[in-house]
């Protein structure tokens, strides 16, 4: 059973698992949920690339370093921009307190995508060609 990250909690996927069924019955359910599966996977392969613009190339380490690079300057943004509010001890204003979540979403929207290019990468939707040094 697969795991989604949302958020800040895992969420786990439900999928149907009769337990009850004769086992010949079992075994040409899961041929079909295999050609299911094998369905999306080659839809992924084909449409993603063609979304990103990528075409026939690959995803290439800087891809990833410049979303790396993004997200961790949005922590540090969130992280700093805490810090600066608390400093004096006083309670943090609302309006300030909006701010702040603002920023942390955009940190974590950074990150997920960060975390959802990976995942392409390794599910083989997307190509990707190393560095040559």
């Amino acid at each position: 059973m697969g795991t989604m990250m949302t958020a800040m909690t895992r969420s786990r996927r439900d999928h149907f698992e009769p337990s009850d069924a004769d086992p010949q019955e079992q075994r040409r359910l899961r041929g079909h949920l295999e050609q299911i599966d094998y369905t999306t996977f080659i839809s992924n392969r084909e449409v993603i690339p063609q979304v990103m613009g990528l075409g026939a190339s690959h995803t290439e380490p800087e891809a990833f370093q410049r979303l790396a690079v993004a997200a961790a300057s949005a922590r540090a943004r969130w992280i700093a921009e805490a810090l600066r509010l608390t400093e004096h001890g006083h309670q943090v204003a609302p309006h300030d307190a909006e701010r702040l979540g603002t920023l942390r979403q955009v940190y974590e929207e950074l990150s997920e995508a960060y975390e959802g290019l990976r995942r392409m990468v390794e599910r083989g939707y997307l190509p990707y060609r190393p560095s040559e040094k």
